[in-house]
């Protein structure tokens, strides 16, 4: 592989649009490019997430993981027609959230987000999923192909890291905290 990203200044994005793999120049608030941020973002989160976990966890390997397929989502939002995605990438999600949720205690209210500095982060990469999510949902409401498993990838996704903020918590000793309607 070359030098691809050799040159970080290059001020073709100075009049408010950037460039698609297939070289295509599209405005900054297109919202193909509002898609391309948010799947960042997300990724950013994680990242920080990571940094929050000793890297030889289980968790911390899952979720570089992820962040690995998200890079395949970016790849193919950014070459409209390129498909990565794949079904296996939900199914193992889908696995290891269902192992993962063995141990934790069942749900008989909803939980506020929060708890450990890791969960915490947790919810937050699982809010920034949502967005990421419906970023994409709105290209296809637009009329743009989408490789449909990038859909349900992103959407097990949230599933994914909700789950992960739960057994954050359990693993640093933090009980999750219900929701109480009408506490305010």
């Amino acid at each position: 592989m070359g030098y691809r990203l050799s040159k970080i200044v290059t001020r073709t994005g100075d009049s408010g649009t950037t460039g698609l793999a297939n070289g295509e120049r599209l405005s900054k608030a297109h919202p193909r490019i509002e898609a391309l941020g948010l799947v960042d973002s997300l990724n950013a989160h994680i990242g920080a997430l990571l940094a929050e976990i000793d890297a030889q966890q289980n968790e911390a390997v899952e979720l570089t993981r992820v962040q690995h397929v998200l890079f395949e989502l970016g790849g193919e939002l950014c070459l409209p027609g390129h498909s990565r995605m794949q079904e296996q990438h939900s199914s193992h999600l889908e696995q290891v959230i269902g192992a993962w949720n063995e141990s934790l205690p069942p749900l008989k209210e909803f939980i506020l987000p929060g708890g450990s500095k890791a969960a915490a982060q947790a919810h937050l990469a699982r809010t920034a999923c949502r967005m990421a999510e419906i970023a994409v949902v709105r290209l296809t409401d637009n009329g743009e192909s989408i490789n449909p498993y990038a859909l349900t990838y992103l959407n097990r996704l949230s599933d994914f890291l909700f789950v992960l903020a739960r057994r954050l918590n359990q693993l640093h000793g933090v009980a999750d905290h219900c929701w109480k309607p009408g506490s305010c």
